[in-house]
């Protein structure tokens, strides 16, 4: 699948082209630039997800999230949950 591309004109630091070049060469420029900008991109919006979900789940919701101490024993209950789990089937017994 072809992949639109737009030229644009884009004004960076001497400094980092260079440094573009020498780890990506100048021949793969673009498609480097390209892949440090979606990684950006990624990361903003993830972010931004983060912060638009932020307080959607409240810790009278989930008392197991009520302290840290209930938190840190609530996640050791599902990790020992799980290594029965994988322990069972191992041996072969029904979960």
């Amino acid at each position: 699948m072809v992949k639109e591309s737009v030229r644009t004109h884009v004004v960076l630091p001497r400094s980092v082209v260079d440094e573009v070049d020498r780890i990506a060469g100048k021949r793969r420029r673009s498609e480097f630039i390209t892949d440090a900008v979606q990684e950006k991109l990624t990361r903003e919006l993830q972010l931004r997800a983060l912060d638009e979900a932020a307080g959607a789940l409240k810790n009278k919701d989930y008392p197991d999230w009520q302290t840290p101490e209930k938190t840190s024993a609530w996640i050791r209950s599902l990790r020992d949950e799980s290594d029965r789990s994988i322990a069972d089937k191992l041996r072969g017994e029904p979960a």
